[in-house]
């Protein structure tokens, strides 16, 4: 028989086991090669000259928080996804597409080229219109489908 206080005791939370990660892992890795062989795309369709403005890392960076802002809203409030969609896309494909690390990089190459107040708006206002971004497409999405539904 058991003492009462062990029966009291709540259950030892284990954290998942490596083989309950892989199919995340997996998911958001080939996701990851997805979004990053798109952005890489957008970079040889539209390129930056030496001294230029990013402006496809940019738009990249826009365009992919938007689509962060429809699909959230979709999945979440709309229409539930299987468990690997949201890592497949969200963290892998989208995470793959947008590009903060190469923002960090124009930003540093803008400065030392000698554009410092280029550099430092474009510091500015890359995370300012990636925000603005999302919360504009997840607006719109909501007003959208919500006069779609029955």
């Amino acid at each position: 028989m058991t003492a009462p206080e062990e029966r009291l005791r709540p259950p030892v939370r284990r954290p998942p086991s490596w083989r309950a990660q892989a199919p995340v892992v997996a998911v958001v890795s080939l996701g990851g090669a997805v979004g990053a062989t798109a952005r890489y795309a957008a970079s040889l369709w539209w390129t930056t000259p030496p001294k230029g403005f990013p402006w496809t890392t940019l738009w990249v960076n826009i365009a992919g928080c938007a689509v962060i802002g429809v699909f959230m809203v979709v999945i979440t409030e709309i229409r539930p996804a299987h468990p690997l969609v949201r890592p497949f896309f969200g963290t892998g494909v989208l995470g793959g597409f947008t590009t903060f690390s190469t923002y960090a990089v124009d930003i540093r190459r803008l400065i030392d080229g000698g554009q410092a107040g280029t550099g430092l708006a474009y510091l500015a206002a890359t995370p300012l219109a990636a925000l603005t971004a999302v919360w504009l497409a997840a607006g719109t999405t909501r007003r959208v489908l919500k006069g779609r539904q029955p």
